[in-house]
């Protein structure tokens, strides 16, 4: 699952079994997996069509989703991912993680782009509340779509419970089976143009340039739009025999990976939140982050910033962690901390609360 699954499936889970008087329904596009019916008070439904591109989107939510609605007539519709049905009158909560395709329209297919900026200004304003997953998300949700701040609500994420560090030991056999025994920075998340994980390859490619040294760079993630154009990217630069891509890691393998880093290179545009940041205090690894949007909300004062347009910047903050032991060290210590902030306990507990506001306006 992506960060939207991630959060539905946790917040959910604790929210369905810490209140057994309430009854869930829970909406599936497609057969479901039986672990996802969390407990006794759940009735799972699945509607027709899949929703696998914008049309279909549209169709399931304002046909399928719409019909049901009208049929139950729940206390409320919770969307996870911030699409609500605007035919139904009842009340809806969205949860908008961030709307970085306003901001980035060409990351996005036409179809898609065309479909978000079209119809999230609408859900926004459809929904009796909204929640969110940062300060900086809140405000510009607030600014871009006209909504007053009262109305928005800050859950933020949480951490999963399968990440943690591993010995010395199984980091050795990480690094021999992903670069022959070489150490290794890491960049986990979909690769989408606003990950920058093009600028990330060039700085790698000027660090090891300036450096000499070994270190290579592993990328963990899904294919999304535009991918071609990095494995181009690699083919170019002198450093792209060292550039690794590993796909999408199961769970405990993407643990293993990021809990063997010689640090976490996290350097995009845009984000929402930036789940990676925690995952990897988590996993006493060090953190290279954006200055910008929600990141040093959340990494706080756990992570070397840099300007992510800025490849000398980057590179730069690459052999500051690598050769400052100290100075890496520090950051493991200061992600110690700032981790205790964030679990799925605590977004749970504030997205419920914010379902109670819901239901009193």
């Amino acid at each position: 699952m992506d960060g939207i699954g991630w959060f539905t499936y946790n917040t959910l889970q604790r929210i369905v079994r810490g209140h057994p008087e309430v009854e869930f329904h829970f909406l599936f596009d497609h057969a479901f997996d039986p672990s996802f019916v969390f407990a006794s008070n759940v009735v799972p439904v699945q509607l027709f069509p899949p929703a696998r591109h914008a049309v279909l989107n549209l169709m399931w939510f304002e046909v399928s989703v719409r019909r049901y609605l009208h049929r139950v007539q729940p206390d409320l519709f919770l969307s996870p991912d911030g699409i609500l049905c605007l035919g139904w009158k009842g009340k809806q909560l969205a949860v908008i993680h961030d709307i970085n395709f306003l901001h980035n329209p060409a990351d996005l297919k036409f179809s898609n782009r065309h479909y978000y900026n079209h119809f999230f200004p609408r859900f926004a304003r459809k929904a009796a509340r909204i929640a969110t997953v940062s300060e900086f998300s809140s405000r510009d949700i607030a600014t871009h779509y006209g909504i007053a701040p009262d109305q928005l609500d800050v859950v933020y994420n949480g951490i999963n419970t399968f990440y943690h560090p591993v010995p010395e030991e199984e980091q050795a056999v990480v690094r021999q089976q992903y670069t022959g025994g070489k150490p290794y920075f890491l960049f986990v998340g979909t690769l989408s143009p606003r990950k920058n994980i093009a600028g990330l390859m060039q700085a790698f490619d000027r660090y090891r340039q300036q450096t000499g040294s070994d270190t290579e760079l592993l990328i963990a993630g899904g294919s999304l739009y535009k991918t071609a154009e990095l494995f181009s990217l690699q083919r170019e630069l002198p450093a792209g025999p060292a550039i690794h891509f590993t796909g999408r890691l199961p769970n405990e393998e993407l643990n293993r990976v990021l809990a063997s880093a010689t640090a976490l290179l996290f350097v995009p545009f845009f984000e929402g939140f930036g789940i990676p940041l925690i995952e990897a205090m988590q996993c006493d690894v060090p953190v290279i982050a954006s200055r910008v949007t929600s990141l040093p909300e959340v990494a706080g004062d756990a992570a070397c910033y840099v300007d992510p347009r800025d490849h000398a910047a980057i590179a730069a903050a690459m052999q500051q962690v690598e050769s400052n032991s100290a100075f890496r060290q520090q950051l493991i210590e200061k992600g110690r901390i700032r981790r205790t902030v964030f679990s799925w306990d605590r977004t749970a507990t504030l997205l419920w609360e914010s379902i109670r506001n819901t239901l009193k306006d």
